[in-house]
């Protein structure tokens, strides 16, 4: 009998029910080969009619199944692998079986625990303990059947096979009752397990936004900003360039100096919010050390680059940091184009001597390699 509780797609799904289904059909099998012998050593108390009436069923009733499979039609049951139908039906012939049988009745009672053994571990404890019932009252039923209508029996034999396939199915019932409640436990033990592995995941990507964040600006550290450019340096392309600058927030020093370090702070912070209102998704921006900060535009040209850091450094000079009166605010930036095959660290060096003119020519402005290579 097959089942699947596995979140597998429809195709996969059904192969593994299809290939389950199998299963059962060799089973089927196997109990007709028993059959047959039982049949051959005279063992059944009907006509042989009506044993090959009990196999041809068994055959149409497994290629209605098969047909079900096969056509896809199981899979718009609340249980596509049809467990308890093909309990039933088992089940069913299970006992049509056991009744046409005479002396080897006790011996082929084993059949009703093996077709039983198909739903453990699928189905619901309630559903299982039905099917069970119904099997045990088919072998009742045939049983009194009998004595009432006067067909001769060894009571005392009867008795004892009653009271054993009745132990046999009650077992079958704890122990599917017993399975059931490790399957939930289980179940809970998982989705406690995906929970802590989701509050872990999100402890680790806390962490990771620690460690590439400045804390005191919110942008990027210098360790992830580097890492970051060279990632972009890799993917330059012939024809393609990236903006390069470095920043200096002009006379630092004497704003700590004169209003406090909490205010170079904030002042700190203002920078931060104004480039991160002036810069498009995707450039990068981080704090390169104390009160400088590296800038990365991707795809971009001389003139858009130099108008960026332009539009960046008036915009500083006009705001206002919160809870602190800082007047002149101003920065200096040295800018340089990163190329194919261009090196980071030569690339730095080229926009840390553009922003060294840039302070020569008096702050509050930009220079630009370009320029300098010009002049």
């Amino acid at each position: 009998m097959t089942s699947s509780n596995q979140p597998f797609n429809k195709n996969t799904l059904q192969r593994l029910l299809i290939k389950r289904f199998g299963m059962a059909v060799a089973t089927y099998l196997t109990i007709s080969a028993i059959v047959a012998v039982a049949y051959c050593c005279d063992l059944f108390n009907v006509p042989g009619r009506s044993v090959m009436l009990l196999l041809a069923a068994t055959a149409i009733s497994q290629m209605a199944f098969l047909g079900m499979f096969v056509s896809g039609r199981n899979l718009g049951f609340e249980d596509p692998s049809l467990t308890e139908v093909q309990m039933l039906v088992a089940l069913g012939l299970t006992t049509a079986l056991v009744a046409m049988l005479d002396q080897a009745r006790g011996t082929l009672l084993v059949v009703y625990p093996m077709f039983m053994l198909f739903g453990l571990f699928q189905l619901r404890t309630w559903v299982f303990f039905r099917c069970a019932c119904l099997a045990f009252a088919g072998f009742l039923a045939i049983n009194l059947y009998e004595f009432l209508a006067g067909i001769g029996r060894d009571i005392g034999l009867v008795v004892l096979q009653t009271c054993v396939l009745g132990v046999v199915l009650a077992w079958l019932n704890l122990f599917a009752w017993y399975m059931q409640q490790m399957r939930q436990r289980m179940r809970k033990r998982r989705f406690a397990l995906q929970a802590h592995q989701e509050t872990l995941r999100g402890m680790m990507r806390q962490l990771e936004d620690m460690v590439a964040t400045d804390e005191l600006t919110g942008l990027c550290n210098r360790r992830h900003f580097l890492r970051m450019a060279a990632q972009a340096l890799e993917t330059l392309t012939p024809g393609r360039q990236h903006g390069l600058a470095l920043i200096d927030l002009d006379h630092f020093k004497r704003i700590n100096d004169r209003y406090g370090h909490a205010a170079g702070d904030r002042v700190l912070q203002a920078f931060a919010a104004v480039a991160s209102g002036c810069l498009r998704d995707g450039d990068m921006i981080a704090r390169y050390g104390g009160e400088e900060f590296v800038l990365l535009i991707p795809d971009t040209d001389a003139e858009v680059f130099h108008s960026c850091c332009e539009r960046l450094r008036v915009a500083f000079s006009e705001c206002k940091p919160v809870n602190v009166k800082v007047p002149n605010l101003s920065l200096s930036v040295g800018m340089t184009l990163v190329t194919l095959h261009d090196n980071l660290d030569e690339a730095l060096h080229r926009a840390d001597q553009a922003l060294y003119q840039a302070k020569r020519s008096g702050r509050n402005c930009s220079a630009a390699t370009w320029d300098l290579a010009d002049a």
